[in-house]
């Protein structure tokens, strides 16, 4: 596949929407059932609040909006993943049109990101990383918009995205404290005025629901972070060992990411100018984030989960280009477009062939039977009365009856058995 100016928008709209159709038929095709974090969500949509026992809202009110639109049809939770990828994907294409004169950079900076897994084999399963992806993005799009035209429609948006990505997940803050680095340093050198400062007024309008409702509830979500890295469980040795299995993991992710880019360049030179702001730019929103979570591994002795890290590699492929363009070779973009098209195809083959031949996996959980199950335990119980209007229970059962069944009762709650309940909540043990 040859590429050239003039063809270049129309492959990368091809790349994309392919993409989206591959990755949302292969799990339609090959699963009987959502994964455990979409029914989650989808829990959590059916009841919805400004918080919840694990998360902010943002990843519950998008499921609940393509809810309301399709229903019980498991196809649009994944294109609603794929969705946020394609995004993010435009995204990243448009700020690599503010940074390279030569377009095809443009294209190389996304195709890249096909040699990242979080960007296609576990994007199937809508959760709360897939769902700050797009707002990762917007976010990092209108920092640069704003800083470089000082308009106060950018800062606004910035700030905007910003909210939206906090109410997507907190890790989101790392992201922030990069932004907050290289802000601090272009008014500091006078690059920028205080005009930035503006994009606090909706990043505080969209983030104050949610902040009041976690001081009404104990600060549950930070409680339930905290727990899953491990910080209650962990001794010396690991603010050693946690930190070197992150950095191990991130290296081993980015192996056919940096195979590609292998493909393309000559031989690789280094040289930093930290006069050039673009590379701080670029510096400040890739490397200084992760540094910072390997950081936090250490001091605090935390795991870092694999996953967390999903939205944290968008704008990979940008600095690597930006920092070795003039290396790149291409002449050599027939072997970069050979291995694409080998992880491209290998990807969507190994998620299927996974689905179809595990037998133990939550996407093999029989949910329509359940749900058909629980009707009629409620119609048959002469306990029964009324409307099914909600369901107690964990996030798995309980959620995957909330969204099987056609009264669409509302989630709540419960550790340990799962209920049936009218509208006056007014309950039956049904497991």
């Amino acid at each position: 596949m040859a590429i050239n100016k003039n063809n270049l928008k129309n492959l990368f709209y091809i790349f994309i929407t392919i993409h989206l159709i591959i990755w949302s038929a292969i799990p339609t095709f090959t699963n009987n059932n959502l994964p455990l974090d979409t029914i989650e969500a989808l829990a959590w949509g059916s009841n919805l609040d400004w918080g919840f026992n694990k998360h902010p809202p943002m990843s519950a009110f998008l499921v609940e909006v393509f809810y309301q639109i399709f229903g019980a049809q498991d196809w649009a939770y994944y294109l609603l993943s794929q969705i946020c990828v394609i995004i993010s994907f435009l995204v990243v294409f448009k700020i690599a049109e503010e940074f390279f004169e030569n377009k095809v950079f443009c294209l190389l900076s996304v195709l890249l990101l096909e040699g990242i897994y979080f960007y296609n084999f576990t994007t199937p399963e809508f959760n709360v990383n897939v769902c700050m992806m797009p707002f990762y993005s917007l976010t990092v799009l209108y920092l640069w918009k704003g800083f470089k035209d000082n308009k106060i429609i950018d800062w606004l948006l910035f700030g905007l995205f910003t909210g939206f990505g906090f109410l997507s997940k907190y890790l989101f803050i790392y992201l922030g404290f990069g932004i907050d680095i290289f802000l601090i340093y272009m008014i500091y050198k006078k690059k920028i005025d205080f005009k930035c400062l503006v994009s606090l007024i909706p990043f505080l309008i969209v983030l104050l629901p949610h902040l009041i409702w976690l001081t009404e509830n104990n600060y549950i979500t930070f409680t339930y972070g905290l727990n899953r890295t491990g910080i209650s469980e962990h001794n010396f040795l690991d603010h050693l060992i946690h930190p070197l299995i992150f950095l191990g993991k991130q290296i081993g992710i980015l192996i056919p990411f940096f195979l590609m880019f292998f493909f393309l360049s000559n031989k690789l030179k280094i040289k930093f100018n930290f006069k050039d702001n673009r590379l701080l730019f670029l510096l400040s929103i890739n490397i200084f984030p992760i540094a910072l979570i390997f950081l936090t591994s250490m001091i605090m002795g935390v795991k870092i989960r694999t996953m967390w890290m999903s939205p944290f590699y968008l704008f990979f492929g940008v600095l690597l280009i930006y920092i070795f363009q003039l290396q790149i070779n291409l002449n050599k973009i027939k072997s970069f477009m050979t291995i694409f098209l080998i992880l491209f195809i290998f990807s969507p083959f190994a998620y299927a062939y996974v689905s179809i031949t595990e037998k133990d996996k939550r996407t093999d959980y029989l949910g329509k039977e359940e749900a058909n199950k629980a009707k009629e335990f409620w119609s048959s119980d002469i306990q029964a009365t009324g409307e099914l209007s909600f369901v107690k229970g964990n996030e798995w059962i309980a959620g995957n009856l909330s969204y099987h069944l056609d009264e669409r009762p509302k989630w709540i709650y419960n550790p340990s058995n799962i209920f049936l309940c009218n509208k006056n909540l007014e309950c039956i043990k049904y497991k």
